[in-house]
């Protein structure tokens, strides 16, 4: 592609957006140094002062970017330590003209500026397609300013990011190409940009300007910042050459199924013979379902390989290479699996995914690129299974949960017609938790008891990991740090080892009352996982993204001596959300001495839409308030 732009466009002249540049490098304000804070972010740790790149075409395709940050808090510093990722695949791209300063002030007041020593930059292979160049800023403190600027030779289309996790003020982007060029940018904006268009001697300037931009900062249950940050992502969409016939680079899925397939590094890996092992097929021959052999396949691959910590849809050593080694890449792994799957008889395919980390994929938009993992489906008895092997604590009848409630792209031969797009839901898949608890008021006002925590479903998957890292760090995790006052004297596990039963947690525990006087206090929002309300912002960029539904149960018995009594008892409640989405219940009981509480809470969708949140935030402040409302037993006189 770009060697044909290179000889249609040789000819035509750079122009410069010199009017539209942010200040020289190196040209740095005593002002600037002087800040001590963002004016629109009072608790901004740095900020960007501007971010300017260009995406320009001269003899090849570029990107140009100036950065310059203000460290306003120790916490900023981490901003001194850059990363620019870049595709070195066939040299596809490079990072030329790398330049980096600090900037202080001395004791006169004057800016000092240290350099970064090219001495100090190190380019870092990531795995065989993707290398980055890193380096750290020297003499970074409180009150320093940071520069840097760099181009990307060879540089495709890239994403534009108005917006980061620290405030900026400025941020432009740059699209430079002659008329011949057919771009389209596509804006990811709720935030109001400026955008001009100058056009000079063939050429098409176009300029987008965000300021004051706010930063996203780590808001409770987001999907991926990647999707809900301000942006812009430009494509190349056709060359139109003077006399010569247009030229369009707008892929489809079809095409981009059929260049994987004939990928030495993917569809001809479907085709390779993995040698079976005795074990295996010993244990295959005793079963009768393919049910039963689905998830035993599965499990000897999770149990046998070694995941390498690089994840991608690649086999780049071969899955036989892998096999024999017992390691590879989360794409030879999975590639493995399917390739067992299929050799048992059983309908296996490949899936394309983009985990939750990676960000959503655009299914108008065609491209491998956008997918950073594969993993294997099997359809049985009409159901559809999604199995990863890499990942060791999801069962097999649950969607792992990185990519639960997305969409996948599962790969086969075109005139098979079993390609195609598959949302990668399954309305049985439920987060489970439940918590029972007996316990005693004693004489001296604590509380006092036992607690089974059964976490079945996504609340299993999510606690199983943590088993392994012992009990002590297990009951400070999920326990005693989000219960104040509260001591666990011993855990019990139940169900361990064996993924589809529920995961028992069986504890000890006692708690010193608040009091008053004769008036001691409690709630029995314990051990539940909604100890402390997420949603206490007022404004939030992104969508509520739980991944599936949930039921959360408390249910309770709590017992007083006879010297104490109950004073007037929270009311018998059921609270719903406008649209059913979230049902709240509490249900109260008395019979002398003991209290009887069984608590409800169901989320009956996995998504949340921002526009939801008003309403959103109001229902689970009137939850937590009703969650954490007071028993109060006094001492009778």
């Amino acid at each position: 592609m770009k060697q044909l732009l290179f000889s249609f466009l040789l000819c035509c002249a750079v122009i410069s957006v010199t009017a539209q540049k942010v200040p020289e490098f190196g040209k740095v304000e005593k002002a600037e140094l002087e800040m001590t804070g963002c004016d629109f972010d009072k608790d901004a740790e740095a900020v960007v002062l501007f971010d300017q790149g260009e995406f320009y075409y001269e003899v090849n395709f570029g990107l140009e970017r100036h950065v310059r940050i203000k460290i306003l808090k120790d916490k900023g510093l981490e901003r001194a330590n850059v990363h620019i990722k870049y595709y070195h695949y066939g040299g596809e791209e490079t990072v030329k003209g790398l330049t980096a300063q600090t900037y202080n002030l001395d004791a006169a007041g004057n800016v000092v500026a240290t350099k970064v020593d090219k001495k100090v930059v190190f380019d870092k292979k990531l795995n065989t397609r993707y290398s980055e160049t890193a380096f750290s800023f020297p003499e970074v403190k409180v009150g320093s300013v940071i520069e840097f600027k760099y181009r990307i030779e060879g540089a495709d289309s890239r994403r534009w990011y108005f917006q980061q996790s620290i405030p900026v003020i400025k941020s432009r982007y740059i699209i430079n190409f002659p008329n011949e060029v057919e771009m389209s940018v596509t804006p990811n904006c709720i935030l109001p940009y400026k955008t001009t268009t100058e056009r000079k001697s063939g050429r098409e300037v176009q300029v987008y300007t965000m300021e004051n931009v706010p930063a996203l900062r780590d808001e409770a249950y987001i999907s991926c910042d990647d999707d809900y940050l301000q942006s812009l992502q430009p494509r190349l969409i056709a060359i139109n050459p003077f006399g010569r016939p247009r030229q369009s680079y707008v892929r489809t899925w079809p095409g981009i199924i059929k260049q994987l397939m004939e990928d030495e590094d993917f569809g001809v890996q479907l085709k390779k013979n993995i040698p079976r092992t005795k074990d295996l097929d010993s244990m295959l021959a005793l079963l009768k379902t393919p049910y039963e052999k689905m998830t035993t396949i599965h499990a000897y691959v999770r149990k046998n390989m070694e995941w390498n910590k690089n994840d991608n849809i690649w086999a780049l050593d071969g899955v036989k290479s892998a096999w024999k080694d017992k390691k590879g890449t989360s794409g030879e792994i999975n590639l493995i699996l399917v390739n067992l799957l299929k050799d048992a008889g059983l309908k296996a395919h490949p899936v394309l995914v983009s985990t939750k980390d990676n960000g959503r994929v655009n299914t108008f938009v065609a491209g491998f690129s956008q997918f950073n993992k594969v993993m294997a489906v099997v359809e049985l008895d009409e159901k559809e299974y999604v199995l990863d092997a890499v990942e060791k604590y999801t069962p097999s009848k649950l969607i792992p949960p990185d990519v639960v409630a997305s969409s996948g792209l599962v790969i086969e031969k075109i005139d098979t017609g079993e390609w195609g797009w598959h949302t990668l839901w399954n309305e049985g898949s439920t987060f489970y938790n439940t918590v029972f608890i007996n316990g005693d008021v004693d004489p001296e006002g604590n509380l006092k008891g036992t607690a089974d925590i059964s976490s079945d479903g996504y609340a299993r998957v999510k606690r199983a990991p943590f088993v392994a890292d012992g009990k002590k760090a297990f009951i400070e995790k999920y326990f005693t740090s989000q219960n104040t006052g509260v001591k666990v004297d011993s855990l019990v596990f139940e169900n361990e080892k064996t993924d589809s039963l529920p995961l028992v947690q069986k504890i000890n525990f006692s708690q010193e009352l608040a009091g008053s006087g004769d008036y001691k206090y409690f709630n029995l929002n314990l051990f539940s996982g909604l100890e402390k309300n997420p949603f206490i912002e007022d404004n939030r960029f992104s969508d509520i993204f739980f991944g599936y539904n949930q039921r959360i149960g408390v249910m309770a018995s709590i017992g007083i001596p006879d010297n104490y009594q109950f004073e007037e008892l929270p009311k018998n409640i059921r609270m719903i959300m406008p649209d059913t989405g979230i049902v709240f219940t509490r249900f109260l009981g008395l019979e002398e001495n003991r209290l009887s509480v069984r608590i409800f809470l169901d989320f009956k969708k996995p998504v949340y839409s921002v526009e939801e949140y008003p309403e959103f935030q109001e229902f689970y402040k009137k939850l937590f308030d009703m969650l954490n409302e007071q028993f109060v037993v006094r001492k009778k006189s």
